[in-house]
């Protein structure tokens, strides 16, 4: 083994060093139902037909066993690829831990997400990535 060389305990050590937490400053509103939405502001008839476009009438049809967001895909986007890389992410997981991608180090791409609401507003989303090395986490 080479002088240079760092063992995978070595990195793991360093990426722990250089891990810092990120503070958020962003504090989501309060959160409302949409029957809250649609009390508020009664009488102006063009924001209650503009709650409607937006939300509907109210009735919530949702199953409440299910989650209130769903994601439903992941595309990965890149200018240099002949289509983009489609991540089914409702169907059965652990196959698709089984499939994996190569990102080349460099390359520029866009995530594209496609997620569905249930039954209510839904504040405050939070993206999380991480990228990893070899197994370790990088980034």
């Amino acid at each position: 083994m080479a002088e240079d060389d760092v063992t995978p305990e070595q990195l793991a050590a360093i990426a722990a060093e250089n891990e810092e937490p990120e503070p958020v400053n962003y504090k989501p509103p309060a959160q409302k139902s949409v029957k809250e939405i649609h009390e508020m502001d009664k009488d102006d008839e063009s924001l209650r037909k503009y709650k409607e476009t937006l939300l509907g009438n109210g009735a919530s049809e949702a199953d409440p066993g299910v989650n209130n967001v769903q994601v439903i895909r992941m595309s990965l986007i890149c200018e240099t690829a002949p289509n983009p890389l489609v991540l089914d992410l409702q169907g059965d997981l652990e196959a698709f831990k089984k499939q994996s991608f190569v990102l080349k180090e460099g390359v520029e791409y866009k995530i594209k997400i496609s997620f569905k609401v249930n039954r209510e507003i839904v504040s405050g989303l939070k993206y999380v990535q991480q990228t990893f090395r070899k197994g370790i986490k990088s980034d």
